[in-house]
């Protein structure tokens, strides 16, 4: 090759970087010329190898013929794999073998694996060899081999350990990229933007309007040289970006400060790499990384939007994805990884991190940065750029005037964009709106070849070269996508428009449903004459029929741009009258493009800002703020360009009256039909129906969260205003990828506590820094919230796909108790309960009975189904509905209700054996047996959860499964109903770090004691009526439902539903697999949290499973008994591997012939969760000889307890002899805890917490420090190694504050400390978190002991005001408790404590005797019991039955002594109340502790008889 055809490259003052096509030859020659040496290695992988080897053997073999020096080469797997500790040690041993030394030139023939591991080898091979980088792909050619950076990964990262070795030269054939894949070019495109977007801004805007000749470089075959064309293109752009990398190289080349800037995107970028690889490239994880790092910029203020927008459309050009909403992304099982918290964990190891600090390349604008190296970013910052959703923090906002301008208008920006484009001459569009829905509208018309576009200001202005109406339909079988642009699409359900053109000889067609995306247009332009339309709301019209218009403004809109670019349409007048008609002449002609184009504000968007300012009282479409805002208390002025609004003080803007949205405000504004004086009426916007939702329906459903009832109307609706302080707070708003909504209900969220937005990213349609805006031009805090976040253990990888805000459906048979349960679900969830027959009265006035008996079974069937369809219409999200229970017994209900459950959403069947009277409904007519038996499986047909009501009574089933039994009463149903649907909904999936032992339900507390999940063992089940079964045996279903409930009602654990087959070591029938996958399906619907599942059932058949597993977690097992698998082995391997594709945790169990199995087991596990994204991994041996493998077992690992008979598997040992073990074996440190305060010697924490010590194995002991005060000796027991927590007692549960790190948020909110949680931070350093239990401790015994009939207490007291009240308050608020009373004899305590709790609805009462308003059904009593009496007579508090006048509730007293206090005896003698006593109090908020310090259940059974024992004794 002649040397004029290479382009050559300069770094570090060497040109040693050279560039061309077919570069082969020329390589071979350069390497023996100026390399001498006696052998020549070159390394690559099989695939790179099956294209480009034998031409360099033949190469090498023709140049060395004759001579001494020799050609070796060597193949690694392809793949980030290969590229670790064990494949540089393999490539060591390999030159070593042949004998190379250290005049050895080493070849690395590949992409950027390739590369940096061969080039680490050669830095540390006899202490460094020569080595060229030949790369072959896009991305290693413009990145990784140009720097000499080089390295492995660990399992803490990527490139972590490497070193700094230049490359002799660097070959960059680009002829290479023939053999490239598309997705493998587009990845390395990914480098190439990157460092035009860092550096230079010409050769950026040669990337973005290029994209197209660029891709047809590497289609095409390249000549037998540099050639010409689309080949020259290609090569300057790569040799550019090289260029650009080299001179920073050359500069930096340690990385001290500009070389951080290549690393733009990669921050994040290699973060989400670690969780998504191999499937997700590095260029493309690092696309998605650079549009998240420039939103960090914009978020700072420190880039405009339009960089943002300029370089996701670039990335997009290159089939870049740009977010992890992504479908590419998305999809995938690992996406769900993908949590705030374990990218920032990630992030944390980033070799530009100054320690802890983490650090980010931020642009300033396309072509520069913030700063010439990486800045300092707030984790914060990164955490709200992720975020799925936001919230706005309430307050005044800090900036005060706020002058601010708005995005251009959506509608006018592609407007003017579409119609530039068809026009001749160039216009230069400024204001234009960097959004969606604009690069949408550009990519279409660059598609069509309708126009050029560059940019001029640094992005600010876009210069359109108008096509002047010569589109081309694309390429043959590309589509062009228009997403959810409104706009671009011109409303794609639009049947009127499609009809008119077709009319008009036009030839479109729906592609796949009528009304729908996508089209398929045919070319050849429109024929004219006269369109008839009828009346729709986009302007693309010539004669409006069919009724009046409603979206005129856009009509005119779009006149008055045609007029700007030339073209003057005529509105046709009615000849007698002058009234304008609908209809429009439209000249022939091509538009001009005037030379300027300012793009107004959008007047929609200024609405939100202003109404901001309106709700706060501080200044802010001009006509919003007149007709609007005005009659609602805001003051306004206006000027020419400006528009100011000053709000009323908080909370008092006036309710509207009514609102038009198409014409001009009536005056009057007052309703004159009685309806209330907060109605606001908006009407004529019925077409916000048909926009990006049914806004209407949105604003209905989303505004009911927070308590504000609504009124849909024909063309619009009613709200019914409540004062702030009535509104519900913590609403969590579902935005419908609607940016009107989202910006509509930021708003509400600005005055309302913790409402979080979710879609956040939906405002990018006309507003794409809305959210920086609030907060960085407004003056509000913005936060990010994760809504979903993955379990630390079990596999967050769910199939699930139904919304956790899902509607929950309640179905069974009369009686079962589905009210109940439905409304104790709703409290559970904080959802709204809805009684479908309460419905049905309201809607037809008249109750179901008297329905029935005028109008017969029949027509009160189809209305209950035709109800039951509008109620799941209408409350899609957030409601508990609760059905009839012959709801089923028609097909038209049965399949609604199936089309509902199949949609994700869960439909629960609730079951009770008992089924109580009723008699709001009329009677069956026949046997309720029979109704029952031919109603079952019409339930389990529609269902997709069963919750069993138990009674506590195991007793043999009857025939029909829908005779299972229940009581629902006590804390234990209470528990259950939390657990089951907050699991099934997906609110709080029930998952644990540990699943243990197989249960035998009357010691399940003891046997429990410790673990996070109990497994039941299904296989091994025995009906009474098949005790004496032995063998292979399936247990009936009834039976296994019963024996779940039971369970159920004794334990909120997660279980492990397990069926394991004869081969596997059980007795399920091997052959059974129906049977098999029957009880699994069982196993889901009961809302068991695993499912072990072994990988001796076909795949197919599991792969069906996970598809309907909903919330669970498959735990893939294997079992080999025979202890001839080898854990070294490729067979453990592969079972691995498919065991980790197809569950959600990893079980392999094996038998230990030797201690050596158990190291090699440790082994095959560390080297499987090094890797990224690995899979939770049971891996244990059985037998005696296995013992350390289940010692040393980090996952789920399988317990038995001595009260078992039988081990389920040999070699299983207890749970607290694991403890015992790992203890010896140094893995778990002994620790000392301590009591604070004082008097404390008669405390029975002591015995509480070496009560629990001692049971669970565990080598910690609890003792006492009595103090007057804080001092120096607390200071330092706080510093010891081995302190691991403390109770705080009085008098120092505020003193203690200072020596602490941070407080949690009930510790903050009570204003004291009774716990202190140590913690390691960043750095090693010690942290001490406060936490405050007490509240804990009267929540649960309050729930314990509330009887059953009073389901939601209103009401509470509480007695006393000194530091247990705060806990006592705060408690009965977490209760939902929405009013208490307050009594203390001393009125200024009583008084700061109502200071300190504003908001909670506290009254101060100054008699025990009366009551303001309801008596209360919870008490709690705060003062010592020595301080009250009974005896009207006796010195102290005189309590009185007075107190009890709510006829039952629960009272507790915090009293430690006397065991039966006044207040206790006095509850004693009152029906239907119930006591609690301080020591009980003290336990529950004792066993908080146990579990905040160890992370384990404290065993309560025993515990509680032993310190009982002791207050007594």
């Amino acid at each position: 090759m002649a040397p004029t055809d290479i382009k050559k490259v300069s770094i570090l003052g060497k040109e040693s970087i050279h560039c061309g096509f077919h570069l082969v030859p020329y390589i071979v020659q350069t390497v023996l010329e100026t390399l001498p040496s006696s052998t020549y290695v070159l390394i690559t992988d099989t695939i790179v190898a099956s294209y480009h080897l034998k031409k360099f053997q033949d190469e090498f073999s023709s140049a060395l013929h004759g001579k001494a020096a020799r050609f070796i080469h060597h193949l690694v797997a392809p793949g980030e794999t290969s590229k670790s500790r064990q494949g540089k040690a393999e490539l060591e041993d390999f030159l070593l073998e042949h004998r190379c030394t250290r005049d050895t030139v080493v070849l690395a023939l590949g992409g950027g694996v390739i590369g940096d591991l061969v080039g680490f080898v050669a830095a540390t091979f006899m202490r460094g060899v020569r080595f060229c980088q030949i790369p072959t792909t896009l991305l290693a050619m413009v990145d990784s081999s140009v720097g000499g950076k080089t390295a492995i990964d660990t399992p803490h990262g990527k490139n972590l350990i490497g070193a700094f070795w230049q490359p002799e030269y660097i070959f960059i054939d680009a002829a290479f990229l023939e053999t490239l894949p598309a997705r493998e070019f587009s990845n390395g495109m990914a480098e190439v933007i990157k460092t035009a977007a860092i550096w230079n801004e010409s050769e950026f805007n040669s990337l973005e309007s290029r994209s197209a000749e660029i891709f047809a470089a590497i289609q095409a075959p390249a000549s037998a040289g540099a050639g010409a064309g689309a080949q020259e293109l290609l090569l300057s752009i790569i040799a550019g970006s090289i260029a650009v990398k080299a001179h920073i190289v050359t500069v930096d080349e340690r990385e001290t400060g500009l070389r951080n800037l290549v690393n733009f995107g990669h921050t994040i970028g290699h973060a989400i790499e670690a969780v998504l690889t191999p499937t997700i490239l590095h260029g493309e994880c690092v696309a998605v990384g650079m549009i998240l790092e420039a939103e960090v910029a914009r978020q700072r203020g420190v880039l405009a939007q339009v960089a943002v927008g300029r370089l996701t459309r670039c990335l997009r050009a290159y089939n870049l994805p740009t977010s992890l909403s992504d479908p590419r992304i998305a999809a995938l099982p690992a996406a769900k990884l993908l949590t705030i918290d374990r990218l920032l964990d990630i992030m944390a190891v980033d070799k530009k991190n100054s320690g802890s600090v983490k650090k980010v390349v931020l642009l300033s604008r396309i072509g520069a940065t913030y700063e010439q190296k990486a800045s300092v970013v707030a984790d914060d910052d990164i955490r709200k750029t992720l975020a799925d959703a936001v919230k706005v923090v309430p307050a005044t906002p800090a900036h005060h005037p706020v002058r601010m301008a708005t995005p251009g208008s959506k509608s006018i920006s592609n407007r003017a964009l579409l119609l530039a484009a068809l026009a001749k001459g160039t216009c230069r569009l400024k204001n234009l709106l960097h959004s969606d829905d604009t690069q949408v509208m550009m990519n279409a018309l660059i598609d069509l070849n309708g126009a050029k576009f560059s940019w001029e200001d640094g992005g600010e202005t876009l210069v359109v070269e108008g096509g002047g109406g010569a589109l081309s339909p694309p390429p043959g079988g590309k589509e062009i996508y228009l997403g959810n642009a409104g706009t671009a699409c011109a409303l794609p359900h639009n049947r009127p428009l499609v009809s008119a053109l077709r009319e008009n000889g036009c030839e479109v067609a729906f592609r796949e449903s009528e009304g729908c995306l996508p089209l398929a247009i045919a070319s050849g332009g429109l024929p004219g004459g006269r369109i008839r339309l009828a009346a729709v709301r986009l302007p693309v019209v010539l004669e409006l029929t069919g009724g009046a218009v409603i979206s005129q403004p856009y009509i005119d809109m779009t006149l008055a741009l045609m007029r700007t670019f030339g073209i003057e349409v005529v509105r046709h007048a009615d000849a007698a009258t002058g009234e304008p008609l609908d209809v429009y002449t439209i000249p022939s002609g091509t538009y001009a493009s005037p030379p300027e184009y300012a793009i107004e504000s959008d007047a929609s968007s200024a609405t939100y800002p202003l109404a901001i300012a309106a709700g706060y009282g501080n200044d802010g479409d001009a006509r919003f703020a007149r007709d609007v805002l005005a009659p609602m208390g805001c003051d306004v002025v206006q000027t020419a360009t400006e528009t100011t609004v000053t709000g009323p003080p908080v909370g008092q803007l006036r309710a509207l009256g009514v609102a038009i949205a198409t014409r001009e405000p009536l005056s009057g504004r007052e309703l004159k039909d009685g309806s209330p004086k907060t109605t606001t009426r908006i009407i004529g916007i019925a077409n916000q129906r048909v926009k990006e939702c049914n806004r209407i329906k949105a604003m209905i459903d989303q505004l009911a969260k927070f308590g504000i009832e609504t009124k849909e109307l024909d063309d619009g609706l009613e709200i019914y205003g409540k004062p702030i302080e009535q509104l519900k707070e913590g609403c969590s708003i579902h935005c419908y990828d609607d940016h009107r909504v989202a910006m509509a209900f930021s708003v509400l969220g600005s005055v309302i506590k913790d409402t979080v937005l979710e879609e956040k990213r939906c405002v990018e349609k006309t507003w794409p820094n809305w959210w920086d805006d609030l907060e960085n031009k407004i003056g509000l805090k913005v936060e990010g919230v994760e809504l979903v976040s993955a379990p630390k253990s079990g596999s967050p990888s769910k199939q699930a796909t139904e919304s956790t805000a899902a509607s929950v459906v309640i179905i069974g048979m009369r009686g079962s108790g589905k009210t109940y349960v439905g409304k104790a679900c709703a409290r559970t969830l904080g959802w709204t309960f809805l009684d479908a027959d309460d419905a049905f009265e309201a809607h037809y006035q008249t109750g179901v009975r008297a329905f029935v008996h005028e109008h017969g079974w029949p027509t009160f069937r189809a209305a209950e189904t035709a109800l039951l369809a509008a109620l799941l219409k209408a409350h899609p999200t957030g409601y508990v509905i609760s059905l009839g229970g012959g709801i089923v017994e028609t097909p038209e209900a049965r399949a609604t209700l199936c089309a509902y459950a199949q949609s994700g959403s869960p439909v629960v069947e609730v079951s009770y054996s008992i089924l109580a009277a009723e008699t709001a409904r009329p009677a069956y007519g026949e046997p309720v047996e029979d109704v029952c038996r031919r109603r079952a499986p019409w339930f389990a047909e529609c269902s997709t959860y069963q919750f069993v009501n138990y009674t506590g009574v195991l007793q043999q089933p009857s025939a029909t499964a829908c005779t299972t039994s229940a009581s629902s009463t006590g804390q234990g149903f209470r528990a259950e109903v939390a657990r089951f649907f907050q699991h099934i909904t997906g609110v709080k999936p029930n998952l644990a770090p540990n699943v243990t032992i197989t249960p035998a339900l009357p010691h399940i507390d003891e046997l429990t004691a410790g673990v996070d999940a109990v497994e039941l063992r299904v296989d091994l089940l025995r009906a009474p009526k098949d005790l004496d079964a032995r063998g292979n045996y399936i247990p009936p279903t009834a039976y296994v439902v019963e024996q779940l409930a039971a369970l159920r009602q004794k334990t909120s654990l997660p279980i492990v539903f397990t069926v394991r087959s004869v081969s596997q070591g059980g007795s399920h029938p091997d052959g059974a697999e129906d049977e098999a996958f029957a009880l699994f399906e069982l196993g889901v619907r009961m809302g068991c949290e695993y499912i072990d599942v072994e990988l001796a059932w076909s795949e197919a058949r599991i792969r069906a499973f996970r598809e309907r597993k909903g919330h669970a977690q498959i735990v893939a097992s294997w079992h080999d008994w025979s202890g001839n698998m080898k854990w070294d082995s490729m067979e453990v391997k592969e079972t691995y591997a498919r065991a980790a594709a197809l569950g959600d945790v990893v079980k392999i169990v094996g038998k230990a012939l030797a201690p050596e199995d158990n190291l090699a087991l440790r082994a095959f596990v560390a080297s499987v969760d090094g890797a990224p994204a690995a899979k939770p991994f049971i891996a244990i041996n059985t037998g005696y000889e296995g013992q350390l493998s289940r010692v040393l077992n980090a996952t789920l690992s399988p317990v038995t307890h001595p009260l078992m008979t039988v081990k389920a598997a040999p070699g299983q040992l207890s749970f607290a002899q694991i403890q015992t073990a790992l203890h010896l074996i140094g893995q778990l440190p002994a620790r000392r805890y301590f009591l604070f305060g004082t008097p404390i010697a008669a405390s029975p924490s002591p015995t509480l917490h070496n009560a629990g010590f001692e049971i669970l194995g565990l080598p910690h002991k609890y003792g006492l420090f009595e103090t007057a005060e804080v001092d120096y000796d607390i200071k330092n027991l706080l510093k010891s190694p081995d302190f691991g927590g403390a109770s705080v007692t009085i008098p120092h549960k505020l003193t203690v504050i200072p020596l602490l790190d941070e407080l949690t948020a009930h510790a903050k909110a009570i204003g004291a400390v009774n716990t202190i949680i140590p913690s390691v931070g960043p750095g090693g350093r010690r942290v001490f978190l406060g936490d405050n239990t007490d509240w804990i401790g009267i929540r649960n015994c309050i729930l314990a002991n509330l009887p059953s009939d009073v389901s939601a207490p209103s009401t509470g007291l509480v007695i006393g005001a000194g530091g247990t009240s705060r806990a006592a308050i705060y408690a009965l608020r977490s209760l939902d408790i929405q009013r208490i009373y307050l009594y203390n004899r001393t009125e200024s305590a009583a008084e700061a404590l109502l200071a300190a709790f504003q908001g909670y609805n506290i009254s101060l009462i100054d008699s025990l005797e009366t009551f303001p308003g309801d008596a209360p059904s919870v008490i709690v009593s705060t003062v010592p019991g020595a301080a009250t009496t009974t005896d009207g007579q006796a010195a102290g508090l005189h309590l009185t039955p007075a107190l009890f006048k709510a006829g039952k509730g629960v009272v507790v007293d915090m009293a430690y002594k006397p065991a039966e206090t006044p207040l206790l005896s006095l509850a004693a003698a009152e029906e239907g109340w119930r006591g609690v006593r301080g020591v009980d109090v003290l336990l529950e908020q004792g066993f908080a502790q146990f579990f905040a310090w160890t992370g384990r259940s404290c065993p309560r059974r025993e515990v509680t008889e032993r310190v009982w024992t002791k207050y007594e004794s």
